[in-house]
């Protein structure tokens, strides 16, 4: 979308389809205030999804993180809504015919982060203690790091995860700084993994908006809060993603970093949860990117390296 197309936009009056946990809705007031700030009007049509029906399973045994989409999805397609902002991490590599991502917005700290009321750190937790993730990624790279613990699951919106925390059901979990900050909760935090000791989820920290394919106006209006850059970075995670076929029933991290100069550089890991000693494969590669394609070229090329070395990726 060129800057005279997205300054040429007329004001809309849109709805935004958002799941109403907490922080989802904080997600979709953002949006919301950035279009209101460039005159379209907007209206919020909240809605809860199977993915926040379902507390007392784990996703990767009930569907895979389609659950948190396929009901905004189906508004979009009612015409019920015109939007819908997701975390960029809960989003299928695949999507629906009909529909597509058309904006991709600046990022925030795709790290995750250690929280527990007793200890300042992973490495404080004693042999033996409790650490809550239902995330696959996570505990496969948890079990790498600190094969004495115990790694329990954790289902739930982030303000029923930091309650089970805080009943002492775990001695620490671990969550995204991306949603503790942006809910200004920031001081729970006690310590940020390095991506190289805990490599992110492909999108984690970015926000993403999916709309009908085949709107042009609604392009248009989104075009301005576009940031090139993380949609570079995402694009090369998801690729990998994408080639491992991979959701949440895999266990594997992807994070890009885009450099001054236009290098891209990308380190992916796949991890064995069901190994009885901890199995993690990591593979990396950098190069200059000047587009998308560009981009989930790397990221596919990094999947491919993962697979050399006994990643195995999932086939339908």
């Amino acid at each position: 979308m060129s800057t005279t197309a997205a300054a040429q936009a007329a004001p809309l009056a849109l709805t935004i389809a958002t799941r109403e946990s907490r922080l989802a809705l904080w997600q979709a007031e953002h949006v919301k205030a950035l279009l209101e700030s460039r005159g379209h009007r907007v209206t919020l049509l909240g809605m809860t999804t199977r993915g926040d029906q379902i507390l007392d399973r784990t996703l990767s045994k009930v569907g895979g993180k389609g659950l948190f989409v396929k009901e905004l999805e189906i508004a979009l397609q009612e015409g019920r809504a015109d939007l819908a902002v997701h975390s960029l991490k809960d989003v299928p590599m695949e999507l629906p015919e009909g529909f597509e991502l058309a904006c991709i917005m600046e990022r925030e700290d795709p790290r995750d982060a250690f929280v527990s009321p007793r200890y300042a750190s992973l490495d404080e937790v004693p042999q033996g203690g409790v650490i809550g993730t239902s995330s696959l990624r996570r505990t496969v790279l948890l079990r790498a790091a600190r094969p004495d613990l115990r790694i329990e699951p954790l289902r739930g919106n982030l303000d029923t995860r930091l309650r089970k925390l805080d009943e002492g059901v775990y001695d620490g979990i671990v969550l995204a700084a991306a949603g503790l900050k942006r809910l200004g909760l920031g001081e729970r935090i006690r310590h940020i993994f390095a991506p190289d000791a805990m490599l992110p989820a492909a999108g984690q920290g970015a926000l993403g908006i999916e709309i009908r394919a085949g709107r042009p106006e609604l392009e248009a209006a989104l075009a301005p809060l576009v940031d090139r850059a993380t949609w570079l970075r995402v694009a090369a995670e998801r690729a990998v993603s994408r080639a491992m076929g991979g959701s949440c029933s895999m266990p594997l991290a992807a994070h890009a970093v885009l450099r001054d100069d236009g290098v891209l550089s990308i380190e992916a890991a796949w991890g064995d949860a069901e190994a009885p000693a901890p199995v993690l494969v990591r593979a990396r590669a950098e190069q200059a990117v000047q587009t998308l394609e560009d981009a989930a070229a790397l990221g596919h090329a990094v999947a491919q390296r993962l697979i050399a070395q006994g990643a195995v990726p999932v086939r339908d």
